[in-house]
């Protein structure tokens, strides 16, 4: 408003005026430079659990595999078995003649018996240590998708902080950063071991 050659502001206006000069813009740089950081760092982590997340189903779908060919050799194993048992109350029922070919071929079943037990106990020994690759890799996994959500967290935070101005809430979302970075460190350790 203009009186005799004097300006005058609105009241709203010099509040405007006042907030659009002060701190603020300093504080939004900071924010733009931490939202950037942990956009970046978050990017690295969730591609880090992504990579975690196909071991995890590559090592179970692994587990599953050697387990159906452990369960195809048992089979087997069993239907081995049961010839030999038919072969054994064949020998009892056939004549003294035939008896020493039908005891080579129980002999053969014998022998196949433990092959076939030796094969699915070793495929059975691998998918329980499939599984159990499986369930170490897992936990890092864990940790990497705490440390996603509480990074996001903060990236959000600190966006509330520019449009607010508060700066009480770009410490919480430091506070929230470091803890995703903390989780973040504890999953690269225990994905280490």
């Amino acid at each position: 408003m203009s009186h005799d050659g004097v300006h005058a502001h609105a009241p709203h206006e010099e509040m405007l005026h006042h907030a659009g000069s002060s701190r603020p813009g300093r504080l939004n740089q900071w924010v733009a430079l931490f939202t950037a950081v942990l956009a970046a760092l978050g990017a690295l982590v969730s591609y880090q659990g992504t990579v975690l997340t196909e071991e995890v189903l590559l090592a179970k779908n692994e587990a599953v595999l050697l387990k159906a060919h452990a369960t195809d050799q048992w089979n087997y194993y069993q239907a081995v078995s049961t010839k030999q048992h038919l072969m054994e109350l064949a020998r009892d029922l056939a004549p003294p003649q035939r008896r020493d070919a039908i005891d080579a071929k129980i002999a053969k079943y014998v022998a196949q018996k433990k092959e076939l037990a030796a094969k699915a106990q070793h495929l059975d020994h691998e998918s329980d240590r499939e599984n159990r690759k499986s369930a170490q890799l897992e936990r890092p996994h864990a940790a990497i998708l705490r440390s996603i959500i509480a990074l996001q967290i903060a990236i959000s935070l600190a966006s509330i902080t520019a449009l607010t101005g508060r700066r009480w809430l770009f410490g919480v979302a430091g506070v929230s950063a470091l803890i995703g970075v903390a989780l973040w460190l504890a999953a690269l350790g225990w994905s280490a071991l």
